[in-house]
């Protein structure tokens, strides 16, 4: 059985001072948070403040994103081996802000997963349709096409130790959130993509949803058969309430 995952992510958020408050209200609510794994992806100066103040518990942590190189004349840029020293396990690639903001193409994206991968770090893979390509009725062509680049670089079998995130570019900050039967539509025809290579592989795979979860609806998205957590945003930043999702997740 597939355990429950929530990563919260924490965009560009966070000073010290609130960092250790919100952590330490985390770190007090883990036991009621159950048998969850629970993850925080923190912006790059936090880290090693994540890292000391995570390291002796059960919550794990890691980065938005990383470099595609391993080193060289990339000023500004941040390694996976970088990561690996801040005691990082998980790292998010390729989240729709990065590739809308920063213009990472799928062939961007998947070159640096197979960079997580190689380092030995658990890629949280971020996949997606707009709005229009929703409209349009493209959401699983896009989604299996995003899938399949990095499927082409990559080979399946590196998604045994991989998570992917299905985060509806349109319902992300937006209040807006995919209904449970869409968000297990998209999650079907992801285990399915991979099934069709490795069948082993996809009945393993942590798929999580991200697009505006929150407390009052996490249950109900949690629910379904082929979700297995969450990617949160903005309520990973508030203690009660990414404890509270969390709890939802435990099921």
């Amino acid at each position: 059985m597939r355990s429950p995952l929530v990563v919260g992510n924490w965009k560009m958020h966070g000073d010290l001072a609130g960092n250790l408050q919100l952590l330490q209200q985390v770190i007090a609510g883990v036991p009621a948070a159950g048998a969850v794994d629970m993850v925080v992806c923190a912006p790059f100066p936090y880290l090693e403040q994540v890292r000391n103040l995570l390291a002796a518990t059960p919550v794990g942590w890691g980065a938005q994103t990383l470099s595609e190189h391993a080193q060289g004349a990339y000023t500004g840029e941040v390694s996976a081996g970088m990561l690996r020293e801040f005691g990082c396990r998980y790292v998010i690639v390729g989240h729709s802000e990065r590739r809308a903001l920063f213009s990472e193409s799928d062939e961007q994206v998947a070159a640096k997963f197979l960079a997580a991968c190689n380092a030995g770090l658990v890629p949280i893979l971020c996949v997606g349709e707009t709005l229009a390509q929703r409209e349009s009725g493209e959401t699983v062509r896009v989604v299996e096409k995003q899938l399949q680049v990095v499927l082409d670089r990559a080979g399946v079998e590196r998604f045994s130790s991989a998570v992917v995130a299905y985060e509806p570019v349109w319902a992300i900050g937006t209040g807006r959130t995919a209904t449970p039967e869409q968000a297990q539509e998209v999650h079907v025809a992801i285990r399915s993509c991979l099934a069709r290579l490795d069948q082993q592989v996809a009945s393993g795979l942590q798929i999580l949803y991200g697009g505006s979860v929150k407390a009052q609806n996490a249950g109900e998205i949690f629910a379904q058969a082929d979700i297995d957590g969450g990617l949160i945003g903005g309520a990973s930043l508030v203690a009660d309430d990414f404890l509270a999702i969390c709890q939802a997740a435990n099921r």
